[in-house]
């Protein structure tokens, strides 16, 4: 009833009182949205009607119902959508290397099942009620030498598995040679096997004493170069990248960097005006972007101990002895203390609050 008298009020002072769902005024579309310009064409702008053609009604509520309402969410820049398909930056983005990896995986899982081939003597050992078994890498503090193994597996699974040969001739080897010696071109046509990588990889951590977790960040920026500058990781450019990319992690990570000169007395035979120019493009490539979150970290460790599983490379796993136990066991006690310490602080921020319900806590129990 009170629909009824305001639009005989409207039509009283020659108004138009157009239905919901119309607009008054010409639709100004969307380009970035591709729901809104499938629909443009069913929009059409209703003018004004004059005040003689109105006549009292009931509001049409249902005229809007075929009109699709856009959430903040689905009008995301494509550079926003681009960043979450980056690994390198996102952390629900797969891995570019645990992805090129599975190609092999399933091949040689179907070679086997196919050829009737055992698996052999499992060399996995497993906890049991009696005994629990440890390895002594963790996301903090990862063993170096896995680490190693399982970064170099990755980097030749980006050689083997790439798209192209598409490089910078920064990075190419024939144009800036990491030795005086030359080079035979046939060098260049061949992938490198992984332990070719791995002891290029363990010399330069070796000799410039740089820790694992630099090791890791070292893979996350040379997946941000490939992603970002758009190039793949190939014989005649793997060094540089993976020298640059050490260059950098181990500048980013550690607080008592390696300076330039210092990989030139490891590398006798390039310059210190080379490893400068490389540092350089390296880091516009990356657009001065170095920031590795600790989400972004912690998948890659995870990752990669993925990829050591599924190609054999075991941790080494050792019995937990009584005073491993005794450690872990003091490192929990720790914990839980700065715990009920942070639960206190916020108790006394919430005295006010009405019928207040502390966290409930489970102890672990270590046998």
């Amino acid at each position: 009833m009170e629909t009824r008298i305001r639009a005989a009020q409207l039509k009283g002072r020659g108004g138009a009182f157009p239905k919901l769902g119309r607009r008054a005024g010409p639709a100004e579309p969307d380009y970035e949205s591709e729901v809104y310009e499938a629909a443009a064409g069913d929009a059409v702008a209703v003018a004004p009607a004059p005040a003689a053609a109105v006549e009292p009604a009931e509001l049409d509520f249902g005229a809007g119902e075929g009109h699709h309402l856009q959430h903040i969410s689905d009008r995301e820049m494509p550079e926003d959508l681009a960043l979450e398909s980056n690994p390198s930056d996102h952390p629900r983005a797969s891995t570019i290397f645990l992805s090129k990896s599975q190609t092999d995986v399933r091949e040689k899982r179907k070679s086997n099942h196919l050829n009737h081939v055992s698996p052999g003597q499992l060399t996995k050992k497993y906890s049991s009620c009696s005994t629990i078994f440890l390895d002594d890498s963790t996301v903090s503090q990862p063993n170096l030498r896995t680490t190693i193994k399982c970064v170099t597996l990755a980097i030749y699974y980006h050689i083997k598995n790439r798209d192209a040969n598409r490089s910078l001739d920064i990075f190419d080897e024939r144009s800036h040679p990491l030795t005086r010696e030359k080079v035979p071109e046939e060098y260049f046509k061949h992938d490198p096997e992984h332990k070719f990588i791995y002891r290029f990889v363990r010399t330069l951590f070796s000799a410039a004493q740089l820790t694992a977790e630099c090791a890791i960040v070292t893979l996350v920026y040379l997946e941000r170069l490939l992603t970002y500058a758009e190039i793949d990781i190939c014989p005649t450019n793997w060094k540089r990248i993976v020298l640059g990319a050490i260059l950098l992690a181990s500048k980013v990570w550690d607080d008592q960097a390696v300076w330039n000169v210092d990989y030139c007395q490891i590398l006798k035979d390039i310059t210190v005006e080379d490893m400068n120019e490389m540092e350089r493009h390296f880091l516009e490539l990356l657009q001065f972007n170095i920031n590795v979150p600790a989400s972004v970290y912690a998948k890659y460790y995870f990752d990669l101990r993925s990829l050591a599983d599924d190609n054999n490379l075991n941790f080494l796993f050792a019995p937990l002895s009584k005073e491993r136990a005794q450690n872990l066991e003091a490192i929990s006690r720790l914990c839980e203390d700065k715990y009920k310490d942070l639960c206190r602080a916020a108790m006394r921020r919430s005295l006010s609050a009405d019928n207040f319900i502390g966290i409930q806590r489970s102890n672990a129990i270590l046998s």
